[in-house]
């Protein structure tokens, strides 16, 4: 075994054991200070359950950084921007907060990244076509930053969906950077510990969960996915961008779905409802578990066209990826992921009847 593997299983295992440690004593926290969950509206659960899962992951993120990263200004960045996207949540966790106030901590944590940090899509190039985003860069990297984050949220409906998804893509990631040889970047250490702490809160959280993420722990998960990916744009390639789009292509496309609904609805795109496709595939299946596996295995193989367009062959990780995409719309179609089908399906009988009078 690899010098290089061992060290990178040493990180994934010291903040694994940490995290899943530390969270007995969460859940007393957050029962402790209110940040519960109460069953009923679009809460699928039956009991009350403590939500502070989130600062666990942080707190296995902080050890991680303690142990493992150098200190730099990006790094220091990226540890602000999470304190400042975590406080608001927790606050979110123990008392609702509004959809603007939340937007604000999202784009506080965000512009810390930016300003202070410099962590910028400046640029990419693909097949010849070179794309410089000039003084846009940093008002598209933070709508990057703030949309994932956001997507992580709007998924985060089962047991241990939300964790589940961030821990493929983190473990996808680290294969990428492994074969390409990038092993001392800053994206190679965070990935390692992200693993590690979703995981040890996924052996908490997996049905029938015993903690939930929480608005704090959603949120930084998708922040920290976020600015994972934009430490890839180092190589200024199409790669950098797509790459961590599609292995988060359920989320991304549940979350666009999910606002579209809502507009066409007249409604905000913020108000939540039980259409999202976990909801969809958990009326199909009528189990937690199998719905949860069902989206991890989309999730994977998303992934695993990923690594085969990075690392094999691009044509056959395209072809895989419009195969995946023909599914998902086929999801759609036969759901109410986007239309109420039984309202339009009225509707149309309301107009035949009409006109037969």
């Amino acid at each position: 075994m690899s010098s290089n593997l061992l060290d990178n299983l040493k990180i994934i295992f010291v903040v694994f054991l940490f995290v899943a440690c530390i969270i007995p004593f969460i859940k007393k926290l957050a029962v402790h200070i209110g940040a519960v969950d109460i069953p009923g509206g679009r809460h699928i659960h039956e009991k009350i359950m403590p939500k502070l899962g989130g600062l666990a992951v942080f707190f296995g993120f902080l050890l991680g950084y303690m142990l493992f990263c150098v200190q730099t200004p990006q790094m220091i960045s990226i540890l602000i921007g999470g304190i400042i996207i975590l406080v608001f949540g927790i606050f979110d966790d123990i008392k609702r907060l509004p959809p603007s106030t939340q937007f604000i901590g999202q784009l506080a944590s965000a512009c810390v990244v930016v300003f202070y940090g410099n962590i910028v899509m400046q640029d990419v190039s693909a097949y010849g076509l070179y794309i410089n985003f000039g003084v846009l860069a940093p008002i598209l990297t933070i709508i990057f930053i703030v949309a994932l984050m956001n997507c992580l949220n709007f998924i985060d409906g089962l047991d241990g969906l939300a964790g589940g998804i961030a821990t493929i893509f983190f473990v996808t990631i680290s294969i990428v950077i492994s074969y390409t040889g990038i092993y001392n970047g800053l994206d190679a250490s965070l990935s390692l510990i992200m693993i590690g702490a979703t995981l040890g809160f996924l052996l908490h959280n997996f049905h029938p969960a015993k903690i939930f993420l929480g608005n704090s722990g959603s949120m930084f998960l998708g922040y920290m996915i976020s600015v994972i990916s934009l430490l890839g744009f180092k190589n200024v390639t199409i790669t950098s961008f797509v790459i961590p789009i599609l292995i988060l292509a359920i989320p991304i496309l549940d979350t666009f779905f999910a606002i579209t609904r809502r507009l066409l609805k007249g409604e905000s795109p913020t108000k939540g409802d039980k259409k999202h496709l976990h909801h969809q595939l958990l009326q199909m299946t009528s189990s937690q578990v199998k719905t949860v596996l069902i989206i991890y295995l989309i999730n994977i193989l998303f992934s695993f066209a990923s690594i085969v367009y990075v690392i094999k062959n691009a044509k056959l990780g395209q072809i895989i990826y419009i195969v995946l995409l023909i599914l998902v719309l086929w999801l759609v179609l036969t759901t109410d992921i986007l239309f109420d089908r039984k309202t339009i399906k009225e509707d149309i009988k309301n107009k035949i009847r009409r006109k037969k009078k």
